[in-house]
């Protein structure tokens, strides 16, 4: 019998291991496999007892989960920051990082359920037993029917610290715990604008606003991201933009084609040349200004123009038990702590 959509989003990111399906079910099948690195293409069959994806959807996923905090180790699997594709699967090798083991931890003990796969021939976990908060820490983004999930990565440290702080207080607010969870900890670096002015409606002033504890709160919100930038000096006392940071999933070459199309277009002044002298010690995006116009005004038109500035949209849907709801950041910790008392008890 053909099954719908609806049988790929009955599964989608839940509130108790949260993880997405594909990853959910994958994670077992590389079980033990600490050892030696495995190619890639070795994991699609084993993947497919429970999973129904193809070859290239496993790569990607793989890919995908050695990224942040790895929840598998790889050898020449890795994209880069201008979007370089990973190597072939025959020339790559993925095992489970340790700390995947936090996932899978106690699994063989009865600790959760297992149904049959996609055909009925093979049994999968329903849930992981899921030590770590994974959603606040590797974060996660998807699209279902009629909904979507947005959720961007956070310190490790800080999400174990504030999920701490939970337990031994259960009465602390949304506020108290973004003490601990100052923000998304991005990869890749560059700034996040944490207040934003909004006006007043029965005073018309103009109000400074945290809208990283707005969205906390709310479970949706707006964050602001640039790229990190700072002021050199050379040749004949002129000026150089150097950007040593992007805002997250900003393509590098991307942004560089896009600065130079601009420029020829005429859409953006005070530039005179433009490199990338990035190396292995860093990023460095060198932005020659003009003598006669000046830096200041050159990185507010990039940040205006560009992807130099952009947004994240945060967007915390996930499904608690059967239903979707948007969480507040002590919602998605809360969660997770009585399921893993859960666990425990059982």
């Amino acid at each position: 019998m053909l099954r719908d959509g609806t049988y790929r989003e009955a599964q989608q990111l839940k509130a108790k291991d949260q993880l997405m399906p594909f990853s959910r079910s994958s994670i077992p099948e590389r079980l033990h496999r600490t050892g030696a690195f495995p190619i890639p293409a070795s994991l699609t069959q084993k993947v497919a007892k429970v999973e129904p994806a193809g070859k290239a959807d496993v790569y990607d996923m793989t890919v995908d989960i050695t990224q942040n905090f790895a929840l598998a180790a790889g050898v020449f699997v890795h994209n880069s920051i201008d979007d370089d594709p990973p190597g072939a699967p025959r020339y790559t090798e993925a095992r489970p990082a340790a700390i995947s083991n936090e996932m899978l931890a106690d699994i063989d003990k009865n600790t959760v359920d297992f149904v049959p796969n996609y055909d009925n021939r093979h049994q999968q976990p329903t849930v992981l037993p899921a030590r770590l908060p994974n959603l606040l820490a590797n974060g996660s983004a998807g699209i279902a029917v009629g909904m979507a999930t947005n959720i961007p990565p956070h310190n490790l440290r800080e999400v174990v610290a504030a999920t701490k702080r939970l337990i031994d207080d259960p009465e602390l607010t949304n506020d108290d715990l973004c003490e601990t969870v100052l923000g998304p900890d991005f990869p890749g670096g560059g700034l996040i604008y944490r207040f934003e002015e909004e006006r007043n409606v029965e005073t018309g002033k103009a109000e400074r606003l945290d809208g990283i504890r707005r969205a906390y709160a709310s479970g949706r919100g707006r964050i602001v991201m640039r790229a990190k930038a700072h002021k050199e000096e050379f040749r004949g006392n002129r000026e150089a933009i150097i950007v040593s940071e992007l805002p997250y999933a900003v393509n590098k070459a991307s942004l560089i084609e896009k600065i130079a199309e601009l420029v020829q277009g005429k859409r953006l002044q005070g530039i005179s040349d433009i490199r990338d002298e990035s190396d292995r010690e860093g990023m460095r995006i060198v932005i020659e200004v003009k003598r006669d116009d000046s830096f200041d005004r050159v990185l507010n038109n990039l940040f205006k123009h560009t992807a130099m500035q952009s947004a994240f949209n945060l967007n915390m849907l996930a499904l608690v038990g059967q239903e979707p709801k948007v969480l507040s950041l002590k919602d998605v910790l809360q969660h997770h702590i009585d399921y893993r008392r859960e666990v425990i008890r059982r």
